[in-house]
């Protein structure tokens, strides 16, 4: 019953849906549609299974017996095949527009040998009923080259290969070859040449992906046609073998086997062999032609196809054409040479040139427009401040080998990688990191890159794009093969090594990270280090627009009636460049709110911001840790610094020479020390000390913070695991 049922409502959806279609047929417009999607449905299907059932066809011939009436329809097809390669060949404008000739040489050499095998298995088995016995195709083209000659038709027979084989492809062979070599060669200067026309803006991102794109299969194209070309040379062996095969094999079994005499079974076998052969080498020596042709071919899309390409060169000369007139007409007049045909060519060559002068004469009277190159040039506009470029804040530079690694298309990440980076330091900085300009720099190394701020090169190192760096840690359990380097953002001992080695690394103990990563940590800690510099007034007044939304009271009666937007910018650069982020612009604007009616001077209040940030730079530091070891200075030490301050001035540059080699010994040791045993490493001193000796430890002595007193809050507690003394002049580093 449900059975019946289904069957009833799929019978009653039928019938509406052909009711519905053919009430829309009566529309004109409808119909021809659904006609046309039918007719184009067909064709696509038709194209799509016609080149398996060919290559299927094919194989059947080889193993199944052929009619004679099928054999001649079937090379008959193979020789119109062929011409219409050639004149393919002939009419288009550049190799690439027929891309797929190799497989069309490789499918239509495979027809070629089916058909050799199947007409030499009717050869030897019927070849004692006469010469008609394979086909009137063969019979024919035996009859007509050989002209009741054995010897002829060998001879033309061999010459046909010879050309073929010798000359033809041969030659065509090995341009295809150095235009492979030639062309691999060239794709990554042509690969620099499109990027660097993106980068210029002289084309956009979907014309150069076309240009890439053809540039894959320009190469793809010179290497298919260097091994097509084997394919020609191959089928003229066979052709050889094949007919040695016909005549040897068909007089033997016309002789032993159906009692023929041998000079009756020679004329028949080889007619049939030479006619067979003629049938297969004609067709090959057309795909030969077609083969040249299209290597030869420059690729150049705006040229036109061969024939006006030759006539244009060859005649557009006229005076060639009248010198060589003059010469065949001195021939003419030779006695013993054929007067009339030297002179008819004579005269033939005289007329072209004089018609090809005047219609050049005719064109260049006539007025033309001007070509771009021929239009008046307008004057150079003077110079303004359009012309001069700015300087990019971050910036970028390649080698022509690391340009696959910002591109998206190649599977390039390092794009993302940085807008990671940027987001990062965003979030823990406080403001927005300025864009990265990235751009290929000729004038690098093809693996190497640079890391620029407003111009000036911060940053620059070798990678090997295709492998990765293992990282030594310090503590690896065994030494692994590759490329000996280091890690540019940190300066740790690394090796460069393969892909497939990478488990193996880690298992060792190793750090393993890709080009990408070590490009982006690199760029990382220079933009951490240097984060002072990313932030000016803009970025300043772009954080007040943001703080204002929320708190406006507290911005509006801040800037710029207690500090200036050059003040404020001045005192972030100054909390950045000491490591303190400035994402607490509330505690930072109360702040200044307090201490900038007493004081305009940058130090004293970026001192008053570090206090008041006193909880975010301890955490930053020490983490939620509620003692904190600290390395102090010892009074006396403490005293003699005092004085040089009060001598040298803020900079500090009263400090003596000596004493100031053996403090950073000392302050080196002791950081050593916390870092070792996994503590950080925390100067506590004075404030009027703080300043001097932060910048002083800055760069020699990267892992040691300074602090002082009224840095520490109220509800940590301190322990004092180093005090730094002075050992007097001469006196090695003193820890106490």
């Amino acid at each position: 019953m449900a059975g019946s049922a289904a069957s009833k409502a799929v019978a009653s959806l039928g019938g509406k849906v052909s009711a519905a279609l053919g009430k829309a047929r009566q529309n004109p417009r409808v119909a021809k549609g659904l006609d046309l999607g039918a007719a184009a449905y067909n064709k696509v299907r038709i194209i799509r299974i016609g080149t398996p059932v060919l290559v299927l066809a094919c194989l059947a011939m080889i193993t199944l017996p052929l009619p004679p009436f099928l054999l001649d329809i079937l090379f008959s097809f193979n020789i119109s095949v062929s011409m219409v390669v050639l004149l393919v060949a002939i009419y288009i404008s550049k190799p690439l527009e027929f891309a797929s000739f190799p497989s069309v040489l490789l499918i239509t050499t495979l027809l070629r040998l089916s058909l050799n095998v199947a007409s030499t298995r009717v050869i030897l088995l019927h070849g004692q009923e006469g010469s008609a016995a394979a086909g009137k195709v063969i019979e024919s083209f035996g009859n007509v080259v050989m002209g009741g000659s054995y010897t002829v038709g060998i001879i033309v027979f061999a010459i046909l290969v010879l050309v073929n084989f010798v000359v033809i492809t041969k030659g065509a062979g090995r341009i295809a070859e150095v235009s492979a070599r030639f062309t691999l060669d060239a794709m990554p200067g042509k690969q620099m040449a499109i990027d660097a026309d993106l980068n210029a803006g002289m084309i956009d991102q979907d014309e150069a992906q076309k240009r890439r794109k053809e540039l894959t299969s320009e190469a793809g194209f010179y290497g298919s046609m260097d091994g097509a070309s084997k394919f020609v040379k191959g089928d003229a062996i066979a052709g050889l073998i094949i007919l040695a095969i016909n005549i040897v094999g068909g007089m033997i079994i016309g002789v032993l086997q159906h009692d023929l005499t041998f000079s009756d079974s020679a004329s028949i076998y080889t007619i049939l062999s030479i006619g067979d052969g003629l049938v297969a080498q004609i067709p090959s020596l057309l795909l030969s032609v077609a083969s040249a042709i299209i290597v030869t071919r420059k690729g150049d899309s705006n040229s036109p196809d061969m024939g006006n390409e030759v006539v244009t060169q060859l005649v557009g000369r006229p005076r060639t054409l009248f010198i060589a007139g003059g010469i065949l007409t001195v021939m003419g007049i030779v006695p013993g040479m054929p007067h009339v045909a030297f002179l008819l060519l004579a005269a033939m060559c005289t007329g072209v040139g004089y018609a090809i002068k005047r219609s050049q004469e005719r064109s260049k009277a006539e007025p033309k427009k001007p070509s771009p190159s021929e239009m008046p040039r307008p004057e150079m506009k003077e110079l303004s401040w359009d012309d001069v470029s700015e300087v990019d804040v971050i910036g970028l530079e390649v080698g022509y080998r690391l340009i696959p690694l910002v591109d998206k298309n190649q599977g390039g990440e390092l794009l993302n990688r940085v807008k990671g980076v940027r987001k990062k330091l965003s979030q823990d900085l406080g403001f927005l990191i300025p864009p990265v300009h990235i751009r290929d720099n000729l004038d690098l190394g093809p693996n190497f890159y640079r890391i620029t701020l407003m111009g000036v090169n911060f940053g620059e190192a070798e990678v090997q794009p295709d492998r990765d760096m293992a990282i030594n840690p310090g503590t690896v359990f065994g030494d692994i093969d590759g490329l000996k380097g280091k890690d540019p953002a940190f300066g740790l001992d690394a090796v460069w090594i393969s892909k497939a080695d990478n488990d193996r690394a880690l298992g060792l103990g190793y750090t393993v990270v890709d080009c990408s990563t070590v490009i982006a940590t690199h760029m990382s800690q220079v933009l951490s280090n240097n984060s002072a510099s990313l932030i000016g007034q803009e970025e300043v007044q772009n954080i007040l627009d943001l703080v204002a939304k929320t708190q406006p009271k507290l911005v509006n009666g801040l800037v710029p009636s207690v500090v200036s937007l050059g003040l404020l910018t001045h005192i972030l650069q100054n909390l950045l460049n000491e490591g303190v982020p400035v994402r607490d612009m509330r505690t930072i604007l109360e702040t200044l709110v307090e201490y900038g009616p007493k004081s305009q001077d940058p130090e004293v209040l970026t001192a008053a911001c570090r206090i008041g940030l006193r909880r975010l730079i301890l955490q930053d530091i020490a983490g939620g840790e509620q003692t904190i070891p600290v390395i102090t200075l010892a009074p006396e030490l403490e005293r003699v610094l005092h004085k040089s301050l009060e001598t040298g001035g803020a900079e500090g540059v009263g400090i003596e020479p000596g004493l100031a080699d053996r403090m950073q010994k000392s302050l080196f040791e002791a950081t050593s020390n916390q870092e070792m045993a996994g503590e950080p490493a925390i100067l506590l001193t004075s404030g009027m000390l703080r300043s001097t000796l932060s910048r002083f430890v800055k760069n020699t002595i990267p892992g040691l913070r300074v602090l002082s007193y009224q840095e520490i809050p109220d509800d940590k507690q301190i322990k004092i695991v180093s005090v730094v003394g002075n050992g007097g002049p001469g006196a090695p580093p003193q820890i106490r």
